[in-house]
């Protein structure tokens, strides 16, 4: 266990130490009472997250990769389908309900209820969940039957209010987070497992993407029938007279955090014991381990949250209305653009769950790379939006229809990772740094917060459809060799730069 501490230790430090660093760089070279007022508790909150997320990648690989993994191995050997697709929605609804990030986005906007907005998205996932186990479960075509539901949620998204919108898109990038994607994944492949076909270890991957159309299009309806207009609530910064009144509001923070990560994974960790006890029947000891898991994930989340709540969400914020009227506004958020998405708890499971699924075929670090740039991208238009007031629609239609002219030529398996990807990237990170800092610099300039700020995540989650997918034409090209492409994992070229 010391060895294992130790390496996710480092891999924290890792994530959290460059875009801290950056941060630090900004505050000094743009001096501002506000900014260096804020950089103890930025700092403290950095040292929360790289506790916090050390114990959530420790406690998520030994109890929710653990658990999903379980529970769908199981699902499989049932001879009742609809039993399946049943417990897929269901599970699709709590491990939604459970997502911190969702409640972080819900709780900045006032005009709709958060707990409307958490049980919609919940259904909307659950419905797709649903939907993706079928589609496994039956080997329908992933492209194919995504190209549908995309063309769906833009139609639908024609008839919806202006501001709902961008509301709608971030609803999908933040339900994807650090409590869904490993149970997710694992339940996908415990699913692929039971199926003995050479598409399985491809199959595997996908599900997270229909996962992150179902919130998209219920958000979006919404915005239809809804008769009051979206609102968002404004940040409150506050002004510290002493370190000790830094560590009290982190104390003070704690005890919320510790409630409402308590209360997001109640649900899903109650549903495998039932499951557990009607149906598995797990060994004390496998059930102990788990158990050890759930508590480093929770202490962990915990921690992670309190960092970024207290510490580096007004960060975001005020870095962003400090450099709203600077040169160098664009390249900056690129930057951090670039280095906060390695910061992401979901990021580092996925990529992870890639690199061991693909037997190393897929090297993590590529895609942290492809990721890195795609968001940097992503976080450079939203600034461009801003500025521009250009409308997101016109960014997210010509991507998407890029990205699924771009599936016909890539291998199926990097479709599917380049969808899931987009996913995880927009996760807490994102939500409660990057968000802030785009809403700093909308307000900072006067624009429309709601239609020009908000829609920061859902480009998040669209770049790397097509930065993912680009690097699986790279990968094509290197093994244009007579093989067989439709499934990478047994291929002995392994993609490293």
């Amino acid at each position: 266990m010391k060895k294992i501490f130790t390496e996710q230790f480092m891999k924290s430090i890792k994530s959290i130490v460059p875009i801290t660093f950056i941060v630090l760089i900004i505050s000094v070279s743009f001096y501002d009472a506000s900014l260096i007022n804020l950089i103890p508790s930025f700092l403290i909150g950095a040292v929360l997250l790289i506790i916090g997320m050390t114990l959530f990648n420790i406690g998520a690989d030994i109890s929710m990769l653990e658990m999903g993994s379980k529970m769908g191995n199981h699902l499989t050997k049932k001879k009742s389908i609809w039993f399946i697709l049943v417990m897929s929605f269901i599970i699709g609804v709590l491990v939604t309900i459970a997502e911190p990030d969702l409640r972080v986005l819900a709780s900045q906007v006032p005009s709709i209820s958060s707990e409307l907005l958490i049980s919609l998205v919940g259904v909307g996932v659950g419905i797709f969940l649903l939907i993706a186990t079928f589609r496994m479960l039956f080997q329908f075509n992933f492209s194919l039957l995504l190209a549908i539901f995309c063309v769906i949620t833009f139609i639908i998204a024609f008839f919806s209010k202006e501001e709902f919108i961008p509301l709608a898109f971030d609803s999908g990038g933040v339900t994807t987070g650090p409590l869904s994607v490993p149970f997710i994944i694992a339940l996908g492949t415990g699913l692929a497992a039971s199926r003995n076909d050479k598409k399985r270890k491809e199959d595997t991957f996908g599900m997270i993407a229909f996962c992150s159309i179902g919130p998209i299009i219920v958000v979006l309806i919404l915005g239809i029938i809804f008769q009051a207009k979206a609102g968002y609530n404004q940040y409150i910064i506050p002004n510290y007279a002493s370190v000790g009144e830094i560590v009290r509001m982190f104390l003070n923070s704690f005890p919320d955090n510790l409630f409402e990560v308590l209360l997001s994974l109640s649900p899903i960790v109650v549903l495998f014991f039932i499951y557990n006890f009607v149906f598995l029947k797990l060994k004390k000891k496998v059930l102990k381990k788990i158990i050890l898991g759930l508590i480093y994930t929770f202490v962990g989340l915990s921690l992670f949250f309190t960092g970024v709540n207290v510490g580096f969400m007004p960060m975001g914020y005020m870095v962003g209305k400090i450099l709203s009227n600077k040169v160098i506004l664009v390249p900056i958020s690129m930057l951090l653009g670039y280095f906060i998405v390695v910061s992401e708890p979901a990021v580092l499971i996925l990529t992870e769950q890639i690199e061991e699924i693909t037997n190393g075929n897929i090297k993590r670090k590529v895609l942290n790379v492809a990721l890195s740039i795609a968001v940097a991208i992503a976080t450079g238009i939203s600034i461009l939006r801003v500025l521009t007031g250009i409308p997101i629609m016109w960014f997210l239609l010509p991507l998407y229809a890029f990205a699924l002219l771009m599936s016909l030529f890539v291998p199926h398996m990097f479709t599917a990772i380049a969808f899931d990807s987009g996913g995880v990237a927009s996760g807490a990170m994102t939500a409660t740094f990057l968000m802030p800092f785009v809403i700093g610099v909308a307000e900072a300039l006067g624009s429309n917060v709601l239609t020009d700020a908000f829609g920061l995540i859902a480009l998040v989650a669209t770049m790397p459809l097509v930065v993912v997918q680009a690097v699986g034409i790279i990968y094509k090209i290197k093994t244009s060799r007579k093989v067989d492409y439709s499934d990478p994992v047994y291929n002995e070229e392994i993609i490293d730069y």
